[in-house]
């Protein structure tokens, strides 16, 4: 089992703790938080070990989970990875790219790994999907929260949009062209309403869509390719992949035929996957610890984490113009 620290006890660590604690990979040593009265009563409510610096955290464990605010991302994975240790950094990865290409170097230079938390990559119904997407062409996303002042610190292309960015990457083997994208700022100082497009060398577009102040929560992915349309609703947890064949010289009853101006004929059925409950969270930690353990490459590493900031600061730039 790895020995695993928590820096930040917020909402998200007190379910990284919670989690790491139940984990059969992970010895929970204890977490840091720099509110002292703040982890004193967190101490005393759930029995986790506090530490009262960064530095003796570090120094006993074998894994640092950070999941402090953004803006202490990188000043907290430095420390960590110089002291030898493996790191699990929340999302995003940093504050700016050039933050994040700094632990990628760092970490080379230890020989440490590490992982960023885009926990969709866990989500079941997308992992359920995602060997079947196959070259998409077209994709459109919508991500609609309702309003949480948890996260208004940064733009919703940080806060939520990275999400559907870092999905959309992980899917679409090419770079990244053009971007168009344009935000409105409702509620706080930067944009809470934002839409952005991605045009990829390949000919690929994605369509994405993220607000924090809508009415209702949605967290749906749609990607169109050749004889397919797979749709992922990342909140219900459930997926949809319709197929078109060569429609058969007799159809069946049932069967559901489309023909084209051409007069080709297909045959439209369905390719649903189960999807197989699971903790997401609990998910990503346990494929980092395997990772380290195996000495394989974690799922979501922190190249692919930077680069879905980068293209993040695309949108952000193509939005100020």
């Amino acid at each position: 089992m790895l020995k695993v620290g928590v820096l930040g006890a917020g909402h998200l660590g007190k379910i990284h703790l919670r989690l790491l604690q139940q984990s059969e990979k992970y010895e929970l040593v204890g977490f840091y938080d720099e509110n002292a009265e703040y982890a004193e009563k967190i101490a005393a409510e759930f029995g986790y070990q506090r530490f009262d610096t960064i530095a003796k955290l570090i120094h006993a464990v074998d894994v640092v989970d950070i999941v402090t605010p953004t803006l202490s991302h990188y000043k907290c994975a430095k420390v960590a990875i110089k002291s030898g240790k493996h790191v699990f950094i929340e999302k995003p990865i940093a504050t700016t790219v050039e933050e994040a290409e700094e632990i990628i170097a760092l970490a080379q230079e230890n020989k440490v790994k590490g992982q960023v938390g885009h926990v969709e990559r866990f989500n079941p119904a997308f992992k359920a999907v995602k060997n079947k997407i196959e070259n998409p062409m077209f994709i459109e996303t919508h991500r609609l929260a309702e309003f949480n002042p948890r996260g208004t610190d940064v733009p919703v292309v940080l806060d939520l949009m990275i999400h559907d960015i870092d999905a959309i990457l992980s899917v679409v083997n090419s770079k990244v062209k053009d971007v168009h994208a344009s935000g409105v700022s409702v509620i706080s100082d930067s944009p809470d309403i934002a839409n952005a497009r991605l045009e990829f060398e390949n000919g690929c577009v994605a369509n994405i869509t993220s607000s924090r102040i809508s009415m209702k929560n949605m967290r749906k992915s749609r990607f169109f390719q050749k004889d397919a349309y797979i749709s992922v609703d990342y909140l219900d947890k459930v997926c949809e992949v319709v197929k078109m064949k060569d429609a058969p010289e007799i159809p069946g009853d049932f069967d559901m035929i489309l023909q084209n101006a051409e007069g080709v004929k297909k045959q439209i059925y369905y390719d649903n996957p189960s999807v197989e409950p699971n903790n997401a969270i609990l998910d990503e930690l346990e494929s980092f610890a395997d990772a380290i353990n195996n000495d394989t490459t974690p799922v979501v590493t922190l190249e692919q984490a930077t680069n879905a900031l980068r293209v993040a600061y695309q949108i952000i730039d193509s939005m100020n113009k």
